[in-house]
């Protein structure tokens, strides 16, 4: 099959084009650097030209209030350009618990991107991850100085990259699932826990301190960005990515 992956030189889209392929179907990157804009619509018609799927694996450039602009006109030129070149399979990445976390902008713009992906009216498939375990550093610093790195206690379950790129690259080359798959890894941590864990395997000192007020993932109400029955469970434990 021809795959239009739209954000596929990134962490997710580069690993996607490379399982598709190496599998042996035709997988193609597109983004900016190759002449798509996915705001202006430019290149589209072109990138999905002759595509049985395509994967969008684009994201907004903020995570503040800009980002359901972002998601909306990005969505409604893809989509009309997926009806245009009569492709029958369209597939996004999200976040698991999306839905259950309205005090995030960013949650909300994530929540508009499925809605409209299901109103669509094209066959499609939703994957929602967990936390990437690449971001943890980031979602550190948020909340650090050179002496403390304060953290709340939210139950976070880290998923290894690869293993996200996997389930998409699977989800993609298969028969739409006209709905969602959730893919976590397979150990849940409080997230200070997670903190502490990840300074010592750095060696780092700093102390972590429980503050439930802190950071962007302070308005997630208990373990709602977690994985429940029915998902996948990759491989990949955290302690052993850390190594």
């Amino acid at each position: 099959m021809k795959f239009a992956i739209i954000g596929g030189t990134g962490l997710i889209g580069s690993q996607v084009v490379r399982n598709l392929n190496e599998a042996g179907h035709e997988a193609v990157p597109h983004s900016p650097s190759t002449g798509v804009d996915l705001l202006t619509g430019q290149g589209l018609d072109t990138a999905l030209d002759g595509a049985d799927v395509v994967v969008n694996l684009t994201n907004s450039p903020t995570f503040d209030d800009a980002s359901p602009a972002f998601f909306r006109t990005s969505m409604d030129n893809l989509v009309a350009a997926a009806k245009k070149a009569g492709t029958g399979h369209f597939v996004i990445l999200s976040i698991v618990g999306v839905d259950q976390v309205p005090d995030l902008d960013y949650y909300r713009a994530k929540t508009l991107q499925e809605d409209i992906l299901k109103e669509s009216g094209v066959p499609y498939s939703i994957v929602r991850a967990t936390q990437f375990m690449e971001f943890v550093d980031a979602v550190l610093s948020w909340t650090s100085d050179e002496t403390a790195v304060r953290l709340p206690s939210t139950p976070i379950q880290p998923i290894a990259a690869a293993d996200v790129a996997a389930a998409v690259s699977e989800v993609s080359a298969g028969k739409p699932l006209n709905g969602t798959l959730d893919v976590g890894g397979p150990d849940v941590y409080p997230l200070d826990e997670l903190g502490r864990i990840t300074l010592s395997a750095k060696g780092d000192t700093r102390p972590v301190t429980v503050d439930e007020t802190a950071g962007m993932f302070a308005a997630v109400k208990g373990d709602v960005l977690t994985t429940k029955d029915g998902a996948r469970i990759a491989a990949t434990r955290y302690l052993d990515w850390l190594k």
